[in-house]
């Protein structure tokens, strides 16, 4: 149950998040449109430059939420097929996360499996999680992209 409120409240967390976006995109959208129309040059290239803010606002919003949704489908399906990794035993430091030893041993272990089967999504969200859990970042990122592209392409 306590599982089940944590989610809930991430999820109206996102959604709260979401609303402020869109209200302040709409808020700087019309402020954008009184700019404008006031037709002095100045005043309107600023408007112009205003109203492309909220589409690159939107669109960040808009992917994170797709790339967010997609990593969440990949971590319930490998779950559900115990593909998950586990990582209750491996020692941590004090502030939760895994030692770097341990966390690299583990990433040895989930590249060998990959390099075994490279064509299955699963194990790139493995690799994903491993390069997560060994602290880079910018590879997890690539192997979960690699993942839910592969995953896609399955459906």
């Amino acid at each position: 149950m306590a599982e089940g409120g944590r989610v809930l409240r991430i999820q109206l967390l996102i959604g709260f998040m979401c609303v402020a976006l869109v209200v302040y995109f709409v808020l700087l959208g019309r402020l954008a449109m009184a700019f404008v129309t006031t037709g002095e040059p100045a005043a309107v290239g600023l408007g112009l430059a205003l109203m492309v803010l909220p589409l690159i606002g939107l669109w960040a919003m808009l992917s994170t939420l797709r790339a967010g949704l997609a990593h969440q489908r990949l971590a319930r399906i490998c779950h559900d097929e115990g593909m998950e990794l586990d990582v209750s035993a491996l020692p941590r430091m004090p502030s939760g996360r895994i030692q770097r030893d341990a966390a690299d041993a583990l990433f040895v272990t989930v590249r060998a499996e990959l390099d075994n089967d490279p064509q299955n999504w699963r194990r790139w969200y493995r690799l994903a999680r491993a390069y997560d859990y060994a602290g880079d970042r910018s590879r997890a990122r690539e192997a979960m992209k690699r993942a839910v592209e592969m995953e896609e392409r399955d459906r």
